[in-house]
């Protein structure tokens, strides 16, 4: 009985047309609702996994910072390895500097490091370099400086130090030119602006480092988040901080965003779900003859309460199935083609990121599975109330 009062009750009524097109509006708003979300879900973990991929590259996984200048030495380096055989490490020494080309002048941050280990720890340097070789004060920069000074390859580029050296009744800031061998994009202008990368023994020298004594120790480690808690136990004469800690407050405002945007694109879901309870609660008005008539003639309540639980979880169900559909071809369609270009600059990337992570997609779907659970309930709730004698006495 339930089967066929179910596919009577979904049939095209004329003489109630209202009751048809609110489920048809009920079918749809769900769709929609759950396509908007998933999407919006795949954009904003798109963002934050490329965000998080472009911080990692550019902040390694894990750094050791020394305590004082040059307080990490080679044989604290050596330690490490043997300990950690199954990492990479690229010293390092680092100076805040002035970059000075012709009359213009801009801040930046210069690194002096091996680069054929620091290509192990760095997945930009590795993509944007070949055989670049830096001694003899060679210097890679950032595309950003390189655009900023109109600068080519073998062109020279001044570095002013904080390092003070004296002369006469004053002290002249410390200066060295550096030719430029090659360039790097990481996609994120904050370090294609600011980072240059020269050799750590000629920047050693510039700065007056003892030979083989670093100012911390690159990381590059498959599971940082447990390699940390390692390395923290060891004793040398530095601190380990992984990536995630540089960028924490950033990182959280994006899963409150994220956690924000979902309640908000689910109420588009809730509101939807308000004409399935529309759509049955007049179907149940307009077939309350019917439902008296059935329950007389010996139909059970529960039978009645399933017949428009099952019609409510029908519409709100292919909606939900239809939603999905709607939903997983929009983020193929919007990751495979540039239909959407984004400033580089600002984004870190041209192409609209897409990822939709399986747990953001089951909450989704839970979500709405249960929305349309419970506006299916009510109504036929509503049902089994129905006074058989008045209603038959009446009608």
């Amino acid at each position: 009985m339930v089967k066929y009062l179910l596919f009577k009750y979904l049939r095209f009524d004329k003489s109630q047309p209202f009751i048809t097109l609110s489920a048809i509006l009920a079918f749809l708003g769900v769709s929609i609702g759950l396509m908007v979300l998933i999407v919006a879900m795949a954009i904003m973990n798109g963002f934050d996994k490329e965000f998080e991929r472009k911080l990692f590259a550019m902040n390694y996984p894990i750094t050791i910072y020394s305590f004082t200048k040059g307080g990490i030495s080679d044989g604290d380096l050596a330690g490490l390895k043997a300990e950690f055989p199954e990492m990479k490490f690229s010293p390092y020494i680092s100076s805040q500097v002035i970059l000075k080309s012709g009359e213009k002048l801009e801040g930046g941050l210069v690194f002096g490091v091996n680069l054929d280990d620091e290509k192990e720890v760095n997945s930009v340097l590795k993509e944007n370099l070949s055989d670049e070789n830096l001694s003899n004060f060679g210097a890679i920069v950032g595309k950003g400086i390189k655009d900023e000074f109109a600068l080519l390859n073998g062109d020279k580029i001044t570095l002013v130090f904080a390092k003070n050296d004296p002369g006469g009744f004053t002290l002249i800031p410390k200066m060295k030119r550096f030719d430029v061998r090659g360039d790097f994009s990481s996609g994120l202008i904050a370090y294609d602006k600011a980072y240059i990368y020269a050799n750590l023994a000629d920047l050693g020298k510039v700065l007056g480092y003892e030979e083989n004594r670093f100012d911390g120790i690159h990381i590059y480690s498959d599971d940082p988040f447990k390699d940390i808690e390692k390395l923290k136990e060891l004793n040398f004469g530095g601190r380990a901080v992984g990536w995630w800690q540089h960028n924490g407050n950033f990182f959280s405002a994006l899963a409150l965003e994220k956690r924000a945007l979902f309640i908000v694109l689910m109420l588009i879901v809730l509101v939807a779900s308000l004409n399935i309870i529309s759509s049955l609660l007049m179907t149940v008005m307009n077939r309350r003859q019917e439902i008296a008539l059935l329950l007389s003639l010996g139909a059970s309540k529960a039978e009645v309460r399933r017949t428009f639980f099952s019609l409510g979880t029908l519409i709100g169900g292919s909606g939900i199935i239809f939603g999905l559909i709607l939903g997983l071809f929009g983020v193929w369609l919007l990751g495979s083609f540039d239909i959407i270009n984004l400033p580089a600059d600002v984004y870190g990337s041209s192409k609209l990121p897409m990822e939709l992570s399986l747990k953001d997609f089951l909450l989704t779907v839970l979500g709405a599975v249960i929305i349309v659970l419970l506006s299916s309930y009510y109504p036929a709730k509503k049902a089994t109330e129905v006074d058989v004698l008045q209603t038959l006495k009446n009608e």
